[in-house]
């Protein structure tokens, strides 16, 4: 168990086209999500937002890719089904790949900061 105070450094990725947010931890916590849960409501209440906020967030982002990242489908009597996308899950699995990298290639001097904290 990590202690209450210890350092800790955390990479966040955010892609910008045009004035918009278009890619970052927010979003990709979201599809992950959706991946998990099959849906965009329960994604939403697994990560503490609420459903407009999430159907909000995939709209613009499948607005801002090539191809859709998530397709969703309006419920009936079992609920809706949402269902993340090859080119979603291609562009989780690859910023998550980016952060792992980010982290691995500056774990030197990520450290070298981390020691300027007062303890």
């Amino acid at each position: 168990m990590a202690k209450k105070n210890a350092a800790s450094a955390q990479f966040n990725l955010r892609l910008n086209k045009g004035g918009i947010k278009a890619i970052g931890p927010g979003k990709i916590a979201l599809l992950e999500a959706i991946d998990e849960t099959g849906s965009i409501s329960a994604a939403a209440r697994q990560l503490g937002m609420s459903y407009r906020r999430a159907w909000g967030l995939v709209s613009e982002l499948n607005q801002v890719l090539a191809k859709p990242a998530v397709e969703a489908n309006v419920g009936g009597t079992h609920g809706g089904r949402a269902t993340l996308l090859p080119t979603g899950r291609k562009l989780a699995t690859l910023y998550r790949a980016v952060e792992r990298d980010a982290a691995r290639h500056t774990a030197s001097a990520t450290r070298t900061l981390l020691s300027l904290l007062a303890k």
